[in-house]
Protein backbone atom coordinates (compact mmCIF):
# COMPACT_ATOMS: atom_id res chain seq x y z
CA UNK A 1 0.00 0.00 0.00
CA UNK A 2 1.24 3.46 -0.88
CA UNK A 3 2.36 5.84 1.88
CA UNK A 4 1.66 9.58 2.02
CA UNK A 5 4.15 11.96 3.62
CA UNK A 6 3.28 15.57 4.49
CA UNK A 7 5.92 18.17 3.63
CA UNK A 8 7.16 20.12 6.66
CA UNK A 9 8.07 23.81 6.91
CA UNK A 10 11.75 22.86 6.80
CA UNK A 11 11.25 21.15 3.42
CA UNK A 12 9.20 23.92 1.82
CA UNK A 13 10.83 25.28 -1.35
CA UNK A 14 12.63 22.05 -2.18
CA UNK A 15 12.23 20.39 -5.57
CA UNK A 16 10.56 16.98 -5.62
CA UNK A 17 13.61 15.24 -7.10
CA UNK A 18 15.90 16.64 -4.40
CA UNK A 19 13.42 15.62 -1.71
CA UNK A 20 13.41 12.02 -2.93
CA UNK A 21 17.18 11.83 -3.26
CA UNK A 22 17.52 13.20 0.27
CA UNK A 23 15.26 10.50 1.72
CA UNK A 24 16.05 7.62 -0.65
CA UNK A 25 19.69 8.13 -1.75
CA UNK A 26 19.95 4.57 -3.07
CA UNK A 27 17.28 5.24 -5.67
CA UNK A 28 18.52 6.03 -9.18
CA UNK A 29 17.25 9.17 -10.89
CA UNK A 30 16.05 7.19 -13.90
CA UNK A 31 13.90 5.05 -11.58
CA UNK A 32 12.52 8.19 -9.96
CA UNK A 33 11.46 9.66 -13.32
CA UNK A 34 9.99 6.32 -14.38
CA UNK A 35 7.80 6.30 -11.25
CA UNK A 36 6.71 9.86 -11.98
CA UNK A 37 5.76 9.02 -15.57
CA UNK A 38 3.77 6.02 -14.36
CA UNK A 39 1.86 8.09 -11.83
CA UNK A 40 3.33 6.16 -8.91
CA UNK A 41 4.76 9.33 -7.35
CA UNK A 42 2.20 12.10 -6.90
CA UNK A 43 1.79 15.44 -5.15
CA UNK A 44 -1.63 15.99 -3.58
CA UNK A 45 -3.00 13.16 -5.77
CA UNK A 46 -1.82 14.94 -8.95
CA UNK A 47 0.68 13.52 -11.42
CA UNK A 48 4.10 15.16 -11.45
CA UNK A 49 7.22 15.36 -13.60
CA UNK A 50 9.84 15.53 -10.85
CA UNK A 51 10.98 19.15 -10.78
CA UNK A 52 7.95 20.59 -8.98
CA UNK A 53 8.65 22.85 -5.99
CA UNK A 54 7.17 21.54 -2.77
CA UNK A 55 5.37 23.69 -0.21
CA UNK A 56 4.59 22.99 3.43
CA UNK A 57 1.49 20.83 3.75
CA UNK A 58 1.84 19.07 0.39
CA UNK A 59 1.19 15.33 0.55
CA UNK A 60 3.66 13.24 -1.45
CA UNK A 61 2.65 9.72 -2.50
CA UNK A 62 5.38 7.14 -1.85
CA UNK A 63 4.83 4.00 -3.94
CA UNK A 64 5.10 0.59 -2.23
CA UNK A 65 8.12 -0.28 -4.36
CA UNK A 66 10.21 2.28 -2.43
CA UNK A 67 9.84 0.42 0.85
CA UNK A 68 12.99 -1.48 -0.05
CA UNK A 69 14.92 1.79 0.16
CA UNK A 70 15.73 2.94 3.67
CA UNK A 71 14.51 6.38 4.72
CA UNK A 72 17.69 8.10 5.97
CA UNK A 73 18.91 11.42 7.22
CA UNK A 74 20.69 13.91 5.01
CA UNK A 75 24.34 13.05 4.46
CA UNK A 76 26.73 15.55 2.89
CA UNK A 77 30.52 15.68 3.18
CA UNK A 78 30.42 13.65 6.37
CA UNK A 79 27.63 15.70 7.92
CA UNK A 80 24.43 14.11 9.16
CA UNK A 81 21.36 16.04 10.14
CA UNK A 82 17.68 15.28 10.15
CA UNK A 83 14.65 17.30 9.12
CA UNK A 84 14.01 17.76 12.83
CA UNK A 85 17.43 19.42 13.09
CA UNK A 86 16.54 21.75 10.22
CA UNK A 87 13.27 22.66 11.87
CA UNK A 88 15.10 23.44 15.13
CA UNK A 89 17.49 25.74 13.26
CA UNK A 90 14.57 27.43 11.48
CA UNK A 91 13.10 28.26 14.89
CA UNK A 92 16.40 29.99 15.77
CA UNK A 93 15.89 32.60 13.02
CA UNK A 94 15.29 36.08 14.45
CA UNK A 95 15.48 37.99 11.15
CA UNK A 96 15.16 36.93 7.52
CA UNK A 97 15.01 38.98 4.30
CA UNK A 98 16.30 38.78 0.73
CA UNK A 99 19.90 39.55 1.72
CA UNK A 100 20.54 38.20 5.21
CA UNK A 101 19.32 35.71 7.77
CA UNK A 102 20.19 36.13 11.45
CA UNK A 103 20.24 33.14 13.79
CA UNK A 104 20.31 32.86 17.56
CA UNK A 105 22.71 29.91 17.39
CA UNK A 106 22.48 27.34 20.20
CA UNK A 107 25.59 26.31 22.11
CA UNK A 108 27.22 23.17 20.73
CA UNK A 109 26.35 23.74 17.06
CA UNK A 110 29.32 24.36 14.76
CA UNK A 111 29.13 27.35 12.44
CA UNK A 112 31.17 25.82 9.62
CA UNK A 113 31.39 22.22 8.44
CA UNK A 114 34.62 20.25 8.30
CA UNK A 115 36.28 16.99 9.26
CA UNK A 116 34.51 15.39 12.19
CA UNK A 117 31.68 17.94 12.16
CA UNK A 118 28.28 16.21 12.16
CA UNK A 119 26.12 19.34 11.90
CA UNK A 120 26.92 22.94 10.97
CA UNK A 121 24.99 26.14 10.39
CA UNK A 122 26.39 26.77 6.90
CA UNK A 123 25.29 23.40 5.48
CA UNK A 124 21.94 23.40 7.25
CA UNK A 125 21.19 27.01 6.24
CA UNK A 126 21.92 26.06 2.63
CA UNK A 127 19.28 23.33 2.97
CA UNK A 128 16.79 25.77 4.52
CA UNK A 129 17.36 28.29 1.71
CA UNK A 130 18.06 26.15 -1.38
CA UNK A 131 17.67 29.03 -3.86
CA UNK A 132 20.03 31.43 -2.09
CA UNK A 133 23.82 31.50 -2.06
CA UNK A 134 24.52 31.05 1.64
CA UNK A 135 27.84 32.52 2.83
CA UNK A 136 29.35 32.94 6.28
CA UNK A 137 30.56 36.48 6.96
CA UNK A 138 31.78 36.02 10.55
CA UNK A 139 32.17 33.18 13.05
CA UNK A 140 31.48 32.30 16.65
CA UNK A 141 32.84 29.26 18.46
CA UNK A 142 30.85 26.04 18.48
CA UNK A 143 30.54 26.30 22.27
CA UNK A 144 29.37 29.94 22.12
CA UNK A 145 25.68 30.70 21.72
CA UNK A 146 24.04 33.77 20.23
CA UNK A 147 23.87 35.96 17.16
CA UNK A 148 25.20 34.79 13.81
CA UNK A 149 24.60 36.80 10.63
CA UNK A 150 24.62 34.85 7.34
CA UNK A 151 24.55 36.35 3.83
CA UNK A 152 22.09 35.04 1.23
CA UNK A 153 23.79 36.36 -1.92
CA UNK A 154 27.25 37.32 -3.13
CA UNK A 155 26.75 41.09 -2.92
CA UNK A 156 25.55 40.86 0.68
CA UNK A 157 28.45 38.55 1.55
CA UNK A 158 31.04 40.98 0.19
CA UNK A 159 29.46 43.96 1.95
CA UNK A 160 29.07 42.25 5.33
CA UNK A 161 32.52 40.66 5.21
CA UNK A 162 34.04 44.13 4.79
CA UNK A 163 32.02 45.45 7.73
CA UNK A 164 33.24 42.70 10.03
CA UNK A 165 36.83 42.96 8.77
CA UNK A 166 36.88 46.75 9.10
CA UNK A 167 35.16 46.59 12.51
CA UNK A 168 32.31 48.84 11.41
CA UNK A 169 30.02 46.04 12.52
CA UNK A 170 29.90 45.98 16.31
CA UNK A 171 29.37 42.94 18.53
CA UNK A 172 28.67 42.63 22.24
CA UNK A 173 28.84 39.49 24.36
CA UNK A 174 27.59 38.59 27.81
CA UNK A 175 29.62 36.17 29.92
CA UNK A 176 29.74 34.69 33.40
CA UNK A 177 33.26 34.46 34.80
CA UNK A 178 34.55 32.32 37.63
CA UNK A 179 36.35 34.83 39.82
CA UNK A 180 36.35 38.55 40.58
CA UNK A 181 37.62 41.20 38.16
CA UNK A 182 39.62 43.89 39.95
CA UNK A 183 38.99 46.76 37.53
CA UNK A 184 35.25 47.06 36.87
CA UNK A 185 35.69 48.44 33.36
CA UNK A 186 38.53 48.89 30.94
CA UNK A 187 40.26 47.80 27.76
CA UNK A 188 42.39 44.70 27.35
CA UNK A 189 45.06 45.07 24.68
CA UNK A 190 47.71 42.44 24.03
CA UNK A 191 48.60 39.66 21.58
CA UNK A 192 47.16 36.16 21.27
CA UNK A 193 48.30 33.06 19.40
CA UNK A 194 47.67 29.33 19.64
CA UNK A 195 45.90 29.51 22.98
CA UNK A 196 48.40 31.87 24.60
CA UNK A 197 48.40 35.55 25.57
CA UNK A 198 51.47 37.76 25.15
CA UNK A 199 51.67 41.12 26.93
CA UNK A 200 55.08 42.10 25.56
CA UNK A 201 55.44 42.07 21.78
CA UNK A 202 59.23 41.81 22.08
CA UNK A 203 58.92 38.48 23.88
CA UNK A 204 56.75 36.77 21.29
CA UNK A 205 58.55 33.87 19.51
CA UNK A 206 59.14 34.45 15.80
CA UNK A 207 57.01 31.47 14.78
CA UNK A 208 54.11 32.16 17.16
CA UNK A 209 52.00 34.05 14.62
CA UNK A 210 50.59 36.27 17.37
CA UNK A 211 47.97 38.89 16.51
CA UNK A 212 46.92 42.04 18.31
CA UNK A 213 43.74 41.52 20.34
CA UNK A 214 41.61 44.29 21.87
CA UNK A 215 38.56 43.85 24.09
CA UNK A 216 36.57 46.46 25.98
CA UNK A 217 34.65 45.22 29.03
CA UNK A 218 32.30 46.36 31.78
CA UNK A 219 31.36 44.43 34.92
CA UNK A 220 27.58 44.24 35.27
CA UNK A 221 27.33 42.31 38.54
CA UNK A 222 29.02 39.98 41.02
CA UNK A 223 27.93 37.09 43.21
CA UNK A 224 29.50 36.41 46.64
CA UNK A 225 32.99 37.16 45.42
CA UNK A 226 32.96 34.05 43.26
CA UNK A 227 31.27 35.03 39.99
CA UNK A 228 31.37 38.04 37.68
CA UNK A 229 28.65 38.96 35.19
CA UNK A 230 30.34 40.93 32.41
CA UNK A 231 29.75 42.67 29.07
CA UNK A 232 32.44 42.28 26.40
CA UNK A 233 32.85 44.41 23.28
CA UNK A 234 35.65 42.93 21.14
CA UNK A 235 37.42 45.35 18.83
CA UNK A 236 39.32 42.58 17.06
CA UNK A 237 38.17 39.10 16.16
CA UNK A 238 40.90 36.64 17.11
CA UNK A 239 40.29 32.95 17.71
CA UNK A 240 39.07 32.40 21.29
CA UNK A 241 39.83 36.06 22.04
CA UNK A 242 37.24 36.53 24.79
CA UNK A 243 37.99 33.18 26.37
CA UNK A 244 41.72 33.96 26.45
CA UNK A 245 41.26 37.49 27.75
CA UNK A 246 38.95 36.23 30.50
CA UNK A 247 41.28 33.46 31.66
CA UNK A 248 44.68 35.13 31.31
CA UNK A 249 44.11 38.90 31.31
CA UNK A 250 41.26 39.16 33.82
CA UNK A 251 42.31 35.95 35.65
CA UNK A 252 38.68 34.81 35.72
CA UNK A 253 37.89 32.13 33.11
CA UNK A 254 34.44 31.84 31.60
CA UNK A 255 32.25 29.35 33.44
CA UNK A 256 32.10 26.09 31.50
CA UNK A 257 35.35 26.71 29.60
CA UNK A 258 37.13 23.36 29.75
CA UNK A 259 39.88 24.59 27.44
CA UNK A 260 41.12 27.63 29.38
CA UNK A 261 39.35 27.21 32.72
CA UNK A 262 40.65 25.54 35.87
CA UNK A 263 39.16 22.06 35.84
CA UNK A 264 40.47 21.37 39.35
CA UNK A 265 38.73 24.43 40.80
CA UNK A 266 35.12 23.73 39.90
CA UNK A 267 32.37 25.53 41.76
CA UNK A 268 30.53 23.26 44.16
CA UNK A 269 27.78 23.58 46.75
CA UNK A 270 24.85 25.84 45.87
CA UNK A 271 26.70 27.54 43.02
CA UNK A 272 27.73 24.24 41.49
CA UNK A 273 24.16 22.96 41.57
CA UNK A 274 22.80 26.12 39.90
CA UNK A 275 25.39 26.31 37.13
CA UNK A 276 25.32 23.91 34.21
CA UNK A 277 29.05 23.89 33.53
CA UNK A 278 28.62 21.48 30.64
CA UNK A 279 27.94 24.57 28.54
CA UNK A 280 30.03 27.69 27.97
CA UNK A 281 28.56 30.82 29.57
CA UNK A 282 29.49 33.08 26.65
CA UNK A 283 26.67 34.59 24.62
CA UNK A 284 26.74 36.80 21.50
CA UNK A 285 24.08 39.21 22.70
CA UNK A 286 24.02 42.15 20.28
CA UNK A 287 25.18 43.05 16.76
CA UNK A 288 24.95 46.43 15.01
CA UNK A 289 25.64 46.67 11.28
CA UNK A 290 24.52 48.37 8.08
CA UNK A 291 22.10 46.35 6.01
CA UNK A 292 23.80 45.36 2.73
CA UNK A 293 20.61 46.04 0.76
CA UNK A 294 19.51 49.50 1.93
CA UNK A 295 22.57 50.66 3.94
CA UNK A 296 20.41 51.37 6.99
CA UNK A 297 21.90 50.74 10.40
CA UNK A 298 20.31 47.76 12.13
CA UNK A 299 20.78 46.37 15.63
CA UNK A 300 19.88 42.79 16.51
CA UNK A 301 19.43 41.37 20.00
CA UNK A 302 19.14 37.70 20.88
CA UNK A 303 17.21 36.13 23.71
CA UNK A 304 19.50 34.71 26.38
CA UNK A 305 19.51 30.88 26.23
CA UNK A 306 17.59 29.00 28.90
CA UNK A 307 20.67 27.60 30.65
CA UNK A 308 21.94 31.16 31.20
CA UNK A 309 18.53 32.69 31.86
CA UNK A 310 17.96 30.58 34.95
CA UNK A 311 21.34 31.63 36.37
CA UNK A 312 20.65 35.32 35.67
CA UNK A 313 17.39 35.09 37.60
CA UNK A 314 18.93 33.15 40.49
CA UNK A 315 21.73 35.68 41.05
CA UNK A 316 19.52 38.66 40.06
CA UNK A 317 21.93 39.82 37.38
CA UNK A 318 20.77 42.56 35.01
CA UNK A 319 20.96 42.75 31.23
CA UNK A 320 22.65 45.85 29.72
Amino acid sequence: MAEFITISDAESGMRLLRWFLRHYPAMLQRDFYKLCRGGQIRINSSRCKGMEILTAGDKVRIPPTLKSFQHVEKTENGERYSLTDLEKLRKCIIHDDADIVVFNKPAGLAVQGGTGIKKSVDKMAAALFPYDKISLVHRIDRETSGLLVVAKNQKAAQDLSKQFQNKTAHKEYLALLQGVVAEKSGTIENYVAKGRVYEDFAKIPDNAGAQRAITEYKVLGEASGLLTWILFSPKTGRTHQLRLHSAFSLHAPIVGDDLYGNRENRLDGVFGSVLNTQKLFLFAYKITLRHPGNNKEMTFYADVPDFMQSVIKFFEFKLP
